[in-house]
């Protein structure tokens, strides 16, 4: 049998350790000859996000250092798929734009999938605020469920204001619809039922359940996509309805008369994560930088109200424009951020409470 000293063992772990660090303290220096054969594959949402992407990061970043930039589509929290090229060293993909809650997923409990990027002290990284932040991903993207409806159904009438104002059918009548998952509605119920933003978690999930009691024989649609919600909102199918604000926004831009009300709006972050054992993760580093300047993010509203992560991104963005990212300081402060901890710890024990109580 081979044998292994504890003293080698050891010395060896010491040397991996320093080589780590030295590898993150060098800086990268991108030359031609080494840019020629790089290539790195970035997972995206798709749709409106990679065109975004395609024209605002991927082909100025080829441009400026030589480095190709290929971004493909996946589903939404592609926790397996990552764990399948990790564990087989089969990488597709380099790179991946995933949630809060996919990182912890993919960080905690035994075996790590994602590389730490190390970039906390880069002086653009640095700048973005710590809640978009973790050892495994740089923010990039603010996403945000919000309540909204159509104007035209509340002309000359209270339109609705609040989660408590979506659950008041006596005094707001009109035609609702709510996401058929726990994700977000469980949230939403406690908010309608009172409880403060900063109250929200650990749920009490007996009272969110008892609050939707109330709601659930006026809710016309339970949906379970996106297209379906823009195209209710579209169609005038729906007065009301809680939403992914892009699908909202998306709305408006095709004119329907949809108004967003952000007070109470639910967000959760996006980032830029990296396989771990990808051979190509510094130039993701590289990537990450560069996507992470405060005027390229900016450039992002052209195609959709982003939720630019850094600050400084709004010195570049009109006001009318700013007032309606998920991120603009009057919509952050009176929204509620979701806690992925409690979502990783909880999700299977609410999910099949949540079903049994909609199959009741």
């Amino acid at each position: 049998m081979k044998s292994t000293s504890p003293n080698t063992s050891r010395r060896n772990a010491l040397k991996t350790v320093a080589a780590g660090a030295a590898a993150l303290a060098m800086p990268m220096i991108w030359t031609p000859s080494r840019a020629a054969a790089k290539r790195i594959v970035v997972r995206d949402d798709g749709g409106i996000y990679s065109k975004a992407y395609g024209a605002v990061f991927y082909k100025p970043f080829t441009e400026t250092t030589g480095i190709q930039v290929v971004g493909v589509q996946a589903n939404a929290e592609p926790t397996a798929q990552i764990r399948s090229m990790v564990e087989t060293g089969n990488y597709t993909w380099d790179m991946a734009k995933i949630s809060q809650p996919a990182i912890l997923m993919l960080t905690e409990g035994g075996k790590v999938y994602l590389e730490k990027h190390g970039l906390e002290s880069d002086p653009v990284i640095a700048t973005i605020p710590k809640q978009y932040m973790s050892p495994y991903g740089v923010g990039n993207n603010v996403y945000t469920t919000v309540l909204a409806y159509r104007t035209d159904a509340f002309k000359g009438r209270r339109a609705p204001a609040s989660w408590a104002d979506f659950w008041n059918v006596k005094d707001i009548p009109g035609r609702r619809g709510l996401r058929k998952h726990p994700f977000d509605t469980i949230e939403e119920a406690l908010m309608a039922d009172g409880v403060a933003t900063d109250k929200v978690y650990p749920c009490d999930i007996d009272r969110a359940l008892a609050s939707l009691d109330k709601v659930k024989p006026s809710v016309d649609v339970w949906w379970n996509t996106g297209a379906q919600v823009e195209q209710m909102l579209g169609s005038g199918e729906v007065d009301m309805i809680a939403t992914w604000v892009s699908r909202a926004q998306s709305a408006i831009a095709n004119g329907a008369p949809v108004q967003i009300v952000w007070d109470q709006n639910i967000w959760g972050c996006d980032n830029w994560s990296i396989l771990k054992g990808t051979p190509n993760a510094d130039a993701c580093r590289e990537f990450i930088k560069f996507a992470s300047d405060p005027k390229r993010q900016a450039a992002l509203v052209e195609y959709f109200a982003a939720g630019v992560t850094q600050p400084a991104a709004f010195d570049y963005i009109k006001a009318d424009i700013a007032r309606n990212c998920p991120t603009h300081p009057d919509n952050i402060k009176t929204g509620l951020h979701i806690n992925a901890a409690y979502w990783l710890d909880k999700q299977r024990d609410v999910l099949e409470r949540f079903n049994g109580w909609v199959l009741k």
